[in-house]
């Protein structure tokens, strides 16, 4: 499945991801989505992190390679060129939620990541104005975890610990008329 990943070219516009052997197809996100990202990529320092957008994490089982909307990890600890990025170097994965990606941000990816050992996965949710930051991850395949979770609510300061910062997420922006969901 990674093979015709590699070699498959979707639409433009369209984002393609691998999930438990199931290829996810998306649209491109909206604003508020991409402004949260680059609200999230500014306030992380440059050195010692590589801070990239929608790039392809080898989850190394064969069955996923998710693309997270911003992957951080520390710099040259990656490979200099291709298309995956290994999941042991990798930092922290985030993720912001849209209207058709709820359940795998909350779900899907939550064990994906976990069982793959990224040490932290930030959910930011513009449907309910928090940031679930998860840690210690735990188990392995579909059982796999975080032990710990911090919630914070958009307009206070998010301690993101690995990075060693706090996130202002003063800026960012909600999407209006949605009715909320039942995560976290």
């Amino acid at each position: 499945m990674i093979k015709f990943l590699e070699e498959f070219e979707p639409p433009e516009g369209v984002r393609v991801e691998l999930l438990r052997g199931e290829i996810v197809m998306s649209r491109s996100p909206d604003l508020v989505h991409n402004r949260i990202v680059m609200f999230l990529a500014n306030q992380i320092r440059r050195e010692p992190w590589s801070r990239l957008q929608t790039q392809c994490v080898d989850m190394l089982d064969a069955v996923s390679a998710p693309v997270p909307d911003l992957v951080v990890f520390e710099r040259g600890t990656a490979p200099d060129r291709g298309w995956l990025i290994p999941a042991r170097v990798t930092t922290v994965l985030v993720e912001v939620v849209s209207p058709t990606s709820v359940e795998r941000d909350y779900g899907v990816k939550r064990s994906i990541y976990a069982a793959a050992q990224v040490p932290a996965y930030l959910i930011i949710d513009p449907f309910m104005a928090q940031c679930v930051l998860l840690t210690e991850p735990t188990g392995s395949r579909d059982d796999a975890d975080y032990r710990c979770r911090r919630i914070t609510r958009f307009g206070d300061r998010t301690p993101l610990e690995p990075l060693g910062i706090e996130v202002e997420t003063s800026e960012f922006g909600i999407y209006e008329n949605i009715r909320p969901h039942r995560y976290p």
